[in-house]
């Protein structure tokens, strides 16, 4: 499966399954290339749930789907990737779990942390926050020197993720991401398909 980073939606874990589809069918219609799931307080079976039910639908546009952390989620409904953290299992440890089908993506916050993840096998980086955030309480903020620094760096994509809506994004089209991802600018919208074709619109 072909992988375009240019607008990533991670989900929301409040949203309930039935909402969590219909607002995901909407984004990919306006343009959303790849679905991260995450859910950092589900239990393992409703989390389960939300992946095989999300999988399917994907499947039917061909978008790809990533899981957030539980290798065991992204191995059971067959994922097509895996988004650790910085205090997840080592990268090297995944890669040796997971099939080599299966991308791994990582958070960074640093050049070091960015270069160890390339050097690693990573086969994308999350950049961020960019800007200040709501939906993950301990984010810390990087300035946009350190930004481009961290993209500057290596030669895998990298996605700029934290804050970004519709009304900022074009401050990022200087550093040349090769995608953003969001939570709220899309999750909390009431037309998520109209809020994906706004966030691409502002992407250069």
């Amino acid at each position: 499966m072909k992988f375009n980073y240019r607008l990533l939606l991670v989900t929301d874990e409040q949203t309930p399954l039935d909402e969590l589809l219909s607002i995901v069918e909407d984004a990919i219609q306006g343009g959303v290339s790849i679905v991260q799931l995450r859910e950092k307080q589900s239990d393992g079976l409703l989390f389960y749930e939300k992946a095989k039910h999300l999988k399917a639908l994907l499947k039917s546009y061909q978008v790809p789907l990533i899981i957030n952390d539980r290798i065991d989620i992204a191995l059971a409904v067959g994922a097509d990737g895996i988004h650790i953290g910085q205090n997840d299992l080592p990268l090297t440890v995944v890669k040796n779990i997971v099939p080599k089908s299966m991308i791994v993506g990582v958070s960074t916050q640093t050049v070091e942390q960015a270069q160890t993840a390339e050097r690693n096998g990573a086969d994308y980086i999350g950049v961020g926050s960019v800007f200040p955030t709501d939906t993950k309480k301990d984010a810390v903020n990087i300035s946009f020197k350190s930004l481009i620094a961290i993209k500057n760096s290596v030669t895998i994509p990298a996605v700029a993720i934290g804050g970004i809506h519709q009304h900022n994004v074009h401050k990022l089209n200087d550093i040349d991401f090769e995608g953003i991802a969001v939570v709220s600018a899309i999750m909390k919208s009431a037309n998520p398909k109209v809020a994906a074709q706004k966030l691409l619109k502002n992407i250069t």
